[in-house]
């Protein structure tokens, strides 16, 4: 295993260092390892609230009431699952080297957007372009 890069508290990459450095990657695998803690605690509390409302309702209205609750936390649940599995995606492109890089073009993504989302794996236009190609076969 290899030492941890310091990293100032208060580090911003900025676009005049050399793209992805070891401060860089230091910067996005912390971000992103926190997002993942803090996804995961969120998760605990769900399951909490689920075990702690799974219980006979008698007045229809009430049950009707809570089985959609119910539902639309599952379903946030599910998403967050699925953010979770980008997130590890992300970690491991780090670890391989490949973080940063639009795996369309093989471009640097931006350092904005990589800060705003940082499992994006396209750079800005290549997104937009993957997604007007998905609307257009979606509408045939």
């Amino acid at each position: 295993m290899k030492p941890q890069t310091f990293l100032p508290e208060d580090y911003r990459p900025a676009e005049d260092e050399p793209f992805m450095n070891e401060q860089q990657l230091e910067y996005f695998r912390r971000k992103l390892k926190a997002w993942k803690q803090e996804l995961q605690a969120q998760s605990a509390e769900t399951l909490e609230g689920l075990q702690d409302s799974a219980r006979n309702v008698p007045d229809i209205a009430d049950r009707a009431s809570e089985e959609t609750d119910r539902a639309l936390e599952l379903r946030t649940r599910d998403r967050q699952r699925k953010l979770v599995s980008k997130i590890d995606a992300a970690l491991r492109r780090i670890d391989a080297g490949e973080f940063g890089y639009c795996e369309r073009t093989g471009e640097p993504i931006s350092l904005k957007r990589l800060d705003a989302r940082p499992i994006a794996t396209m750079t800005l236009e290549a997104q937009e372009r993957h997604e007007r190609r998905e609307r257009v076969h979606r509408d045939e």
